[in-house]
């Protein structure tokens, strides 16, 4: 692995190119500002913008065959973290911004998430099923430990003993151990921890402003002594850059504590690709064309395939390769299935006990 991997901005993106319903290009001279989260080191970048969202509803309903969880939950559009692969990127172009920087520096603050939350449970038409907290952007991202709008869910979620599942890759969620207890002694909370890469330096160049990788064992252990269950997702992985890395990555998780695995091969929607090209010349140019080979490899000779079925997967000797690899060593190392959540204690908002069959 070549040495170096510098934050050179403090952003996951290099650059902000237009979005793709915008038919005027603006070119904005950034304000740089110094971080100082707990969990990352010091950073610069441009200066972090925080919008209201005034949206009336909060649970949004998804319908895709790839993703197990039909109901999600996001209390933030856009996500600082920053990490240059991400998926939901093009969907910042819906708000007539850029994939890049502006994904990363425009956040949008759903400031009545608990509230919408807590009226969409009451509601008759509601049926108890597990919510993801969430399906789109980390709720955990650094400006939530501060609002505390995921915490304000979390807390809705436990007085109602709605079953809810949460990805993230912030230790961040370690803070509300006591709501996740609460659920989970009626089966109703699982935590999974996303991990990209076990190596410091590469993950502070891939998703800048997470928490590092050592951060998230740890989260991944204090769920475990928590009696929580806990669950890794190495996602995504790259190949030829991170696929080398699977082994360990579900060795240590498992070390710390993880129950269940699952995993995901990076998929570069839209104009996430020429995000990606360029992240690879900026931070590892010496492996960008086998990079890119590798991902036409599993992608039917694009950068991306958009099918449902394989677009989370891939195809091809390449993928099969990995999935493999993912499968023997998840074996070998015990991991099970991931916690079947229950919705018999659901109570609606009021105290009204749902009786389920």
């Amino acid at each position: 692995m070549p040495p170096g991997y510098i934050r050179k901005s403090g952003r996951g993106a290099t650059s902000n190119p237009t979005g793709r319903f915008e038919r005027l290009d603006v070119i904005v001279d950034p304000e740089d500002e110094t971080l100082h989260d707990p969990e990352t080191p010091a950073t610069r970048g441009p200066k972090t913008e925080y919008y209201r969202d005034t949206s009336r509803s909060i649970v949004t309903v998804n319908d895709s065959p790839d993703i197990p969880v039909d109901a999600t939950v996001n209390p933030y559009r856009g996500c600082e973290h920053g990490c240059v692969y991400c998926y939901a990127r093009p969907y910042h172009e819906y708000l007539g911004l850029s994939a890049g920087i502006d994904f990363e520096s425009k956040i949008f603050i759903k400031s009545d998430a608990p509230a919408l939350l807590r009226a969409a449970l009451a509601a008759k038409s509601w049926t108890p099923q597990v919510i993801s907290l969430s399906g789109v952007t980390d709720a955990y991202q650094p400006v939530e430990r501060r609002l505390e709008l995921t915490r304000g869910c979390l807390e809705v979620l436990a007085e109602c003993r709605n079953p809810v599942a949460i990805i993230t890759k912030n230790h961040l969620v370690t803070r509300d151990i006591d709501l996740l207890q609460q659920l989970a002694t009626h089966n109703a909370a699982q935590v999974i921890l996303s991990v990209t890469t076990l190596d410091d330096a590469l993950a502070g160049a891939l998703e800048p402003r997470a928490s590092r990788p050592g951060l998230r064992l740890a989260a991944i252990r204090a769920m475990r002594d928590a009696g929580i269950p806990v669950a890794v997702m190495v996602a995504p992985i790259i190949p030829g850059l991170t696929d080398h890395e699977v082994p360990a990555i579900l060795e240590a998780t498992a070390e710390a504590g993880a129950a269940a695995a699952s995993h995901v091969v990076l998929r570069l929607p839209h104009g996430l690709a020429t995000l990606f090209e360029e992240w690879l010349d900026a931070h590892a140019p010496l492996r960008k064309e086998r990079v890119l080979n590798r991902l036409r490899d599993v992608r039917g000779g694009k950068l991306n395939d958009a099918r449902f079925g394989s677009r989370m997967q891939g195809q091809g000797p390449i993928a099969d390769s990995i999935h493999q690899m993912f499968r023997l060593h998840a074996k070998k190392l015990g991991f099970g299935e991931f916690a079947q959540l229950s919705t018999t204690a659901f109570i609606r908002p009021g105290g009204d006990q749902q009786t389920l069959f």
